[in-house]
């Protein structure tokens, strides 16, 4: 009797994100994850974006592929010719999608026709209706779509569980978390750089959130400690980081990545910026804050005392392990 089979679940497909990311096959992933290699092979085709597939999403994978459950037994309702008719009849009285569905439930309980189905219907086999819909567009957006991230754009990306034991622990001194603080009211973005074991902090502004200005930043604001206090930098997935190997060869560092969508594995960074915002709100335009606005906000954190640090600074416990270094 053959192995049942199952549908990946989320931490699968999380699994699947990470060691597709890492350049790994399917087959190897399959034997990674005890799953058979046509399977992951299916997954990356039918749950990935379906205007770009050359990345992979686990959270919106997840939701395709639930969605895909939900609405499986649509696709043989909407074939009744009789529903067709009445659909059409209604979108031509100025009725959307959503309100058919939901009079077609009402009378008749064991309806399956969702308004999903009747976009996808009309966009697919009833081009002709496209202009009795609320919106009227010409192609459709499907969920999922995005332009952004169309291969895997992180080149060499280092998982954060490869990252050594000692620094996890914040048992040794140089390991840095970086992430983005963006403003709503311009491209103007901030770099924000934290010391994990001291949580001391480099603020800087940059005109836009791009992978370029990023690299020149980290470079600037941390070239000019020595090799022992830049020993590693964390990061996201975001395409800002695409450059961190060049920030590596100049500073020497070594780039770690969170999972997908695991912003808590830099908790320390996630929650500086969330002091920050104290003093620069979400609405606040970065691109109008002189340098000495972000220079004081950087030093006002940096000197403010801290309880996971027995209650001393973060400049003051920087500088004392800065001191202790040999030579």
């Amino acid at each position: 009797m053959g192995k049942r089979y199952s549908q990946l679940s989320l931490e699968e497909r999380e699994k699947l994100s990470i060691l597709k990311a890492e350049g790994r096959g399917p087959s190897e992933i399959g034997r990674l994850l005890g799953r058979d290699r046509k399977t992951i092979r299916r997954e990356l085709i039918r749950n990935a974006p379906p205007v770009h597939q050359g990345y992979y999403l686990p959270h919106k994978a997840h939701e395709r592929a639930k969605g895909r459950k939900r609405t499986a037994g649509q696709r043989e309702w909407l074939k009744n010719s009789k529903l067709q008719r009445h659909i059409e009849k209604m979108l031509k009285a100025g009725w959307s999608p959503e309100l058919i569905a939901g009079r077609l439930k009402q009378k008749v309980r064991s309806s399956t026709a969702s308004h999903e189905s009747i976009y996808r219907w009309v966009y697919e086999k009833r081009p002709d209706l496209i202009g009795c819909l609320p919106r009227r567009h010409k192609q459709r957006h499907k969920k999922g779509h995005s332009r952004k991230h169309r291969k895997s754009h992180i080149p060499n990306r280092i998982s954060l569980a490869e990252r050594p034991e000692a620094a996890d622990q914040r048992k040794e001194f140089g390991h840095w978390e970086a992430d983005a603080m963006v403003s709503r009211a311009s491209k103007a973005a901030a770099q924000v750089l934290v010391e994990r074991k001291s949580r001391y902090l480099k603020l800087t502004r940059v005109r836009q959130k791009t992978a370029s200005q990023t690299r020149a930043v980290i470079n600037r604001r941390l070239a000019q400690y020595p090799q022992s206090v830049r020993r590693s930098i964390t990061y996201d997935n975001g395409s800002e980081n695409t450059e961190h190997e060049r920030v590596n060869d100049v500073l020497g560092t070594r780039s770690y990545f969170c999972a997908p969508y695991h912003s808590w594995e830099k908790g320390t960074v996630e929650n500086t910026i969330g002091l920050v915002r104290r003093f620069i709100p979400k609405r606040m335009d970065l691109a109008k804050l002189a340098k000495e606005d972000i220079r004081f906000v950087e030093r006002r954190l940096n000197n403010r005392p801290r309880k996971c640090l027995g209650f001393q600074t973060p400049t003051e416990v920087f500088n004392q392990l800065r001191g202790a270094l040999p030579g």
